[in-house]
């Protein structure tokens, strides 16, 4: 998400936290999804964070979360399993 923006744009109105050694419940991430969703980014709100996932909602920060909860990896920008996403 970072590299998206050029020199000139808006900047992103989301503020994601990418450092996977930091995340906390509450934060906003940008997750990616596998299979026929994989360009496209997400926004997430995690829930729980584990040593080696994270448990988040679909997002924005703005308001509750809404949608079922998600497994994903913990790494900079979370993976979930399409059939997660698409539950």
């Amino acid at each position: 998400m970072k590299e998206m923006i050029k020199p000139g744009e808006e900047l992103c109105p989301f503020e994601f936290n990418f450092d996977e050694k930091t995340f906390k419940p509450g934060d906003m991430v940008s997750y990616r999804v596998t299979g026929s969703l994989a360009e496209m980014p997400f926004v997430g709100v995690l829930l729980e964070v584990h040593d080696d996932h994270v448990i988040l909602v679909h997002g924005d920060g703005y308001k509750d979360p809404e949608g079922f909860k998600m497994r994903g990896t913990r790494e900079s920008r979370p993976l979930v399993q399409e059939e997660e996403a698409l539950r």
